[in-house]
């Protein structure tokens, strides 16, 4: 598993998106180094037709849904019964639903990391209790 931290997977996968697309197109990483909603988007609108794109944005949301799971199984820990209501859910859809329109202001799209919006949703729609 790869560890989550600043700069880490955020700028594997910016260096995966710039080596696809054209230099002007790509969205930068937040000045943290934690990948963009403006990524993500680029990642979900070339996916369809760029199989680099398509494979980055599978391995950054399989990345994601991952680690929620074991956020979801640490907060559990011993209990019988899960933290969630219902199971937890990441596909394209969901996550172009969940960015929604921060996605429409490209200068805070570019700044705002796209993951901890993401797992909120995942974790809301599954009526999640973490606390």
């Amino acid at each position: 598993m790869l560890p989550l931290q600043a700069g880490g997977i955020g700028l594997a996968i910016a260096s995966l998106i710039l080596a696809s697309t054209p230099p002007a197109k790509a969205a930068p990483s937040t000045l943290r180094g934690q990948i963009s909603v403006a990524q993500v988007v680029e990642m979900l609108d070339e996916a369809p037709r760029n199989a680099t794109a398509r494979q980055v944005l599978t391995a950054y949301l399989a990345g994601v849904g991952e680690s929620a799971g074991v956020l979801v199984d640490l907060a559990a820990g011993e209990k019988a019964k899960g933290p969630c209501k219902t199971s937890l859910k990441l596909d394209d859809q969901i996550v172009r639903q969940a960015l929604g329109s921060m996605a429409a202001d490209r200068q805070r799209a570019i700044q705002e990391p796209a993951t901890p919006i993401i797992l909120r949703d995942m974790l809301k729609r599954a009526g999640c209790r973490m606390g």
